[in-house]
Parts: structure tokens; sequence; C-alpha cells
């Protein structure tokens, strides 16, 4: 028997500590404070191992909330994962709004953080952190031709073009149609693209006409509009626009802008059981920090707020962003019931390897990213921001489309957590922020930012910090890992009938 492993217990009211190494049957794991528990079979890192004694159809507690019921007998030590412990969660809900928006005191360390950044102030008003050409595809059949025209522009003019193609607005109906509108046309109206070029194939069910409607009054410097059947030479006529754009976009230069102005979005992705634990605390730190400074956070992945919605909708700015709250869970939990699936399906395979065991546990981790201020307003899919502050955005888990919702919301960037790794970039510039030190040290090329050194004694209010100045640089030039390599992608919400 040893005794130098570790367990971190998060809240005093919790059943189950988190093992911070792998522990073998008979070795002691000491807890926070003092205190140790005796591992009765062998506990991989990340996963739980059980402080109290549980008896089977209790409630097993983790940051301070029920993360599902034992399915067992659950001895002190034992391992707690998927074949002791089950889900809770069921169908749509009815909710008690609380008596009173809750008193939200901001963080100590906001006055101490960056009161401007260097970013771009368009002709509207609006502001970017990136002076960027961007080429959107009506339709999924000229991806090629959008490709290959940005990779000229870049060749010929030296212009920052980037083509976003996606495989819908042909042969689409209803909602599905909508929202391939809403998509394109919020990217359109993004700042970070100081200009774009809508290319239309001239036959597609999302016309140009409609998408216009959608993008409302627009600076016809700014965007321009080609469709390719209308054209002997695609190429020639695109270039020209792109080389009217360029021009355009030269008279914009970094100056000094207030943090207030800044737009965050916050993501985690190939979760593990440290995203709760050390990545998405100190993003949560970020969001409050900015909110704090008068800025805005967007949160979105409704699917990974089951389960921990109480927790969002104790924060509700008023009844009626409540009631919007209550109408997001459900509106999204009905959708799978739609279609045959129960609410709780996820946490995804590798989710449920690194020690994730239902999808409460999943989402009470997830939403720590949002910090702890209150949530100002809820918008659907495809909706710009409308308030400062915290915002719930309509949209679900996956990777490539709750971060192009953030994107056409109105993110400037996006914080990415993750326990796994990926590659992958949204339109904007996605800061990607490991979960160990492990990971961060594996994946160079991938990581822009080490959260484990939480676990190695590094303070909280320190790394959020830290994130925010690497925040600040971001949105004042600095290049994320994932614009260095090129992965920069865009992925669009279907549900209905394809014709």
């Amino acid at each position: 028997m040893s005794g130098g492993k570790r367990a971190l217990l998060l809240d005093a009211a919790d059943s189950v500590a988190v093992a911070l190494e792998s522990v073998r049957e008979g070795e002691r794991c000491a807890l926070p404070g003092g205190g140790a528990v005796t591992a009765r079979g062998p506990i991989p890192r990340g996963h739980k191992i059980a402080v109290r004694r549980m008896a089977r159809g209790s409630s097993v507690v983790k940051y301070g909330h029920p993360i599902g019921a034992a399915t067992a007998e659950i001895d002190v030590g034992s391992w707690v994962h998927t074949h002791n412990l089950r889900s809770e969660l069921e169908g749509t809900l009815s909710y008690e709004p609380p008596r009173a928006p809750r008193a939200w005191r901001a963080p100590a360390a906001a006055a101490a953080v960056p009161a401007t950044f260097q970013g771009y102030r368009r002709r509207d008003g609006s502001v970017g952190i990136r002076n960027e050409i961007w080429l959107l595809p009506t339709v999924g059949c000229i991806n090629k031709a959008a490709e290959s025209i940005a990779a000229e522009a870049r060749a010929q003019l030296g212009a920052r073009a980037f083509a976003f193609s996606h495989p819908h607005g042909c042969s689409q109906l209803g909602d599905d149609l909508a929202n391939t509108r809403k998509i394109l046309a919020g990217l359109a109206r993004h700042p970070n693209a100081a200009g774009v070029l809508v290319l239309s194939l001239g036959c597609e069910n999302n016309t140009l006409d409609s998408l216009k409607a959608e993008i409302g009054a627009f600076d016809p410097d700014r965007i321009k509009f080609l469709a390719l059947q209308e054209v002997a030479d695609e190429r020639s006529a695109a270039l020209r626009l792109l080389e009217e754009l360029s021009a355009y976009a030269a008279q914009f230069t970094r100056e000094d802008l207030p943090i207030s102005e800044l737009t965050i979005g916050l993501k985690c992705g190939g979760s593990d059981a440290f995203s709760g634990i050390t990545a998405n605390p100190t993003v949560g730190c970020v969001s409050d920090l900015l909110v704090a400074a008068g800025g805005s956070a967007l949160l979105t992945e409704v699917p990974e707020m089951f389960g921990a919605e109480a927790v969002l909708m104790e924060r509700a700015s008023s009844t009626l962003v409540f009631e919007r709250t209550a109408s997001l869970i459900n509106d999204f939990k009905s959708y799978f019931l739609r279609h045959g699936h129960e609410v709780y399906e996820n946490p995804s395979p590798g989710n449920r390897d690194g020690g994730i065991t239902t999808l409460e546990e999943k989402s009470l981790g997830c939403i720590r990213k949002s910090g702890t201020s209150p949530v100002a307003d809820v918008i659907p899919y495809g909706a710009p921001r409308r308030a400062r502050g915290l915002t719930l955005v309509a949209g679900p888990g996956n990777d490539l489309v709750s971060t192009t919702a953030l994107s056409a919301a109105g993110a400037h960037l996006v914080l990415f957590t993750t326990g796994r790794g990926t590659p992958f970039g949204a339109p904007v510039p996605t800061v990607k922020i490991a979960t160990t030190s492990a990971l961060a040290e594996r994946k160079p090329g991938w990581i822009d930012f080490d959260a484990g050194r939480l676990l190695g004694g590094a303070g909280l209010e320190e790394l959020g910090a830290e994130l925010f100045r690497l925040v600040v640089d971001v949105a004042s030039g600095k290049r994320t890992k994932s614009e260095l390599s090129g992965n920069r992608d865009i992925a669009i919400f279907k549900e209905g009938v394809t014709l």
C-alpha cells in the first residue's frame, strides 16, 4: 500500500472525488484538506472514486450537484462510472423561476485587466479583430470554384482571402434553408471581414435576392455579389471584385479600442474529466473579466446544458430571460425526442474513456466556461448578439456547427477548451485551451494555452488573467495555432428534408 496518489474533491457536498493519477487497488488517495480514501479496485486517471457510501438509487454528487443515480450500492473507495451510475435526465420539464435575480459580484481582478485592444473600426461603427476578405458560396456545388478563386486572390493580390465551403443552399426547404441563409448572412455582416464576396451559381434555392434580404442594409463597397452563370469567365470577374474589396480593406488600420467592444465565443470539444476542473473554469474567469469590463460572451452547446440548466436559470437577469432559457432547453430536448433519441445520448465514447459518465456530469463541467455572471439574453440559432454581457445561443454540441453559430452571432474569437485535442478552427480565430499539460506538450501545433497547470499548483485567477492577456493579444493580431495551420471551416445545422 502506498500513499502518494491524490484525488480532488470539487465541492464539500460531493460524494465522489476525481483521481489525479491512475490508482491501483489498495492505494490511498489523499484528499484536499486532509484525509484519504483507499481504492477498492483500480481507478483510471480522471475517473471518480467514492468518498461516501451511496445506497442504490441515491444521488451521486459532483460539482455540488447530482450527476445521476447509483445503480448499485457503492462503498467508499469504489470506482464510480458507467457500471454503477446512470443519468436521471428526462424529457421536457417545467421550471419555477427564481424569486429574484441573483446578485453578482464582479471579479476583484477586473480592474487589472487591459482596458483596450488593437482592432479595426468599421464604417458602420462595428469593430473587427481581423482585416480579411471572405468568400461565401451560397450553394455547395460551387465550393471548389470559391476555394480556387480565394487561392488566386491570395497569390495575385496578396489578400488574406478565405472561402467558407458548405454542402447546402440547393434542394433545401423550410427551416433548413432559412438556417443556411441566417448563417451566411451573419458571416457576411461579421466585422472581422473587411470585405465580402458572395458567390452564387444562379439557379439554387438560396438565391442572391433572398440572401440580400436576410443580410439587410449593407455597404456595397464592402459586400459584393457575383452569379457565376451570368459571366463568361467567373475567375477574372471574381478577381476584379476582389481587387476592389482589397483596396477597400486597405483603408482600415488597427487602433486602440475599448475592451468592452470585444465579444468572445465559449466552446468545449473532446472533453475529458479535467475539462470542468481546469480549462473550463479558466475560460469562465476570462468570461467574467470581460463581462465586468462591459464586453460580451456567447455560450452555446444546448445539449450540454441538459442537467445543468437550473444553474443557468438561477443566473437569469430577468423573468423574460428565465423563460427564454427554459424554452431553449425544452425546444432542444423536443428536437431529440422528435427523432427518437433520448435526451441523455451523450457523453461520447471519448468522453467516457476520459472519465465522464453522464450528461449531467458533462454539462455541469461544460457550463463552467460561462463563469458566474448573469445571463443577459438568449438568442435563436443564426441570430446576432443583441445584449452586452453573457448570452446563450441556440446550437448543438457539434464543434463545427456550434462555433459557426458563435461566429455568425458576432463572436470575434472563440475560446475552445479540449481534453483530447483537435486541429480545427472556426471562421474566427480559435484559441485552443488544453485541460492537461500532457496534451499541451504532445500537440504544440494545436494548443495555444495550457490550463493543465492548475493541477500543478497554479492559481485559477492567475491563469485566468494570463489567458485574458492572450485573448487581448489575439484580438490585436496574434495568430492562433489553427490560423497558422490554415484550419478555418464552417458547418450549418440541418434537420429536415433534402429534395
